[in-house]
């Protein structure tokens, strides 16, 4: 029996997480949660599942961290502000599974030196992919990481197409119902710059080795090439339960948490590049990541902010990327980097991107 703390509760990580603890009540027990400003919806959880320890805020959920026994904490809060609770969770030595990947990019090494080794457990289903395909040889004999994509709703779109792209249009996910900043970030390719960083640090692999590829039938969740060419893919149908289950559970698997493939029924599998002269946040994203330091930290917020610009009618979709792109460049990093460094740049981030958003308007 694990006993599993779920930040982030009320949202679509944490609902799912719930449903499957519910249907494995001999392997899992909830004994924390913590959720934003749905206060109703976590009451009814706390009841449902009998938890004493219901809290909002990050503060209070890195503070139920520290305080609380548990085997597992799944971290679905939403934007770098699980920072701290991911920080917390893996100086507890609870087993990480980590949801929240904006923790671990803008906190990078930070994050990577506080983890023992296989305490951070990846929920995002790419990166879960990755762990299960790495399985299958040694860190030697990895040649290279590739990440699918979607291409969300704008694949084979030009820039020119882009410019009138709507809010109702950017949140028209063709695979996954998500959050507003996620589903968003989706169709940017944001999302996908973040999982570049985020599979870099997860797995030490260089960033000229990790590739990404289009695959709009979302089933091939990702793959690991190793030296001898030889190529493993994690396969199933679009189904966020599997990963996490994986996350509370690993490294064994919980017997029928999700659809298998159907291979009774024809099927195509397509894959294309991606095309980064569109779609430039990839491309920026291996810059940030390539520098290190705070630029990953910079990179989010100020996103973080055009999003709500472009949502609010501010900005338009392409002047996201841009945004973000002005404020990278005019960053001017610390030597090292800190805890306290980290908060100071997101919030200059998050101001230069204000006053970037304001002369637009």
């Amino acid at each position: 029996m694990r006993r599993i703390i779920i930040l982030g509760s009320t949202g679509s990580i944490g609902t799912q997480a719930l449903e499957v603890i519910e249907a494995n009540p001999d392997r899992f027990q909830v004994v924390g949660l913590a959720a934003g400003a749905n206060r109703e919806l976590l009451l009814e959880q706390a009841a449902k599942f009998g938890v004493k320890d219901a809290v909002q805020g990050a503060e209070a959920a890195t503070r139920m961290v520290e305080d609380i026994e548990a085997d597992v904490v799944i971290n679905g809060i939403t934007g770098s502000i699980g920072l701290a609770p991911t920080l917390a969770t893996l100086n507890s030595g609870k087993t990480l599974a980590l949801a929240n990947k904006e923790s671990l990019i803008v906190g990078g090494r930070l994050v990577t030196k506080a983890a023992k080794p296989g305490q951070i457990v990846p929920v995002d289903s790419e990166h879960s992919a990755l762990a299960q395909c790495l399985l299958g040889g040694s860190a030697q004999e990895v040649s290279k990481l590739i990440l699918t994509a979607s291409g969300g709703p704008f694949r084979g779109w030009s820039r020119e197409q882009l410019e009138g792209v709507t809010p109702a249009q950017a949140l028209a996910h063709p695979t996954w119902v998500m959050g507003k900043v996620v589903t968003t970030n989706s169709a940017t390719m944001v999302n996908k710059g973040l999982e570049l960083i985020e599979a870099h640090l997860l797995f030490d692999i260089p960033f000229e080795r990790i590739e990404v590829t289009v695959h709009p039938q979302s089933v091939v969740h990702s793959m690991v090439e190793f030296v001898d060419g030889s190529v493993l893919a994690q396969c199933s149908p679009p189904d966020m339960k599997l990963p996490i289950a994986l996350g509370m559970s690993w490294p064994e698997r919980v017997p029928n948490v999700a659809s298998a493939c159907d291979w009774t029924k024809a099927a195509t599998w397509t894959f294309e590049p991606l095309n980064e002269s569109v779609f430039g946040a990839v491309r920026l994203a291996r810059q940030v990541g390539s520098a290190g330091l705070t630029y990953p930290a910079v990179y989010n917020a100020a996103n973080e902010q055009a999003v709500e610009a472009f949502h609010s009618g501010w900005i338009g979709f392409n002047q996201i990327v841009e945004l973000v792109q002005r404020v990278v460049d005019a960053h001017e990093p610390d030597s090292e980097l800190s805890l306290e460094g980290v908060l100071r740049a997101e919030l200059w981030a998050r101001d230069r991107a204000n006053a970037q958003i304001a002369k637009a308007c």
